[in-house]
């Protein structure tokens, strides 16, 4: 092989190599793009399920407050029950004291 064959050959590598080596890096900086672009939307995909579990739990919390299990409704309608049954029966015991009153004969009295 003479000097130019030799440089031929050494400037092919040299030219190989460098396709290779700028292939190389231009499907790098792809593929960082890429990266770069999916950790912004795994961010903001991160900050929206944040915010919808916050929102979740105050909904829950605001369910606990102001609204009622059955159960917990039928445990209070029983005790308010229980209470106007109390209370009916005194009424009829009051009834029934009042009527002995008006029952009872008057007596007359006499003038001394």
């Amino acid at each position: 092989m003479s000097g130019t064959e030799l440089m031929a050959v050494v400037g092919f590598f040299i030219l190989l190599f460098g396709f290779i080596f700028g292939l190389w890096k231009y499907v790098d900086a792809k593929l960082m793009g890429v990266k770069q672009d999916a950790a912004v939307v795994a961010s903001a995909a991160q900050a929206t399920a944040s915010l919808a579990r916050e929102e979740l739990g105050a909904h829950k919390l605001h369910v606990a407050e102001h609204y009622v299990t059955k159960a917990g409704l039928a445990e209070q309608t029983t005790q308010i029950m229980k209470a106007i049954d109390g209370v009916a029966d005194r009424l009829d015991g009051v009834n029934q004291r009042l009527d002995r009153v008006f029952e009872q004969p008057k007596t007359a009295r006499r003038a001394t």
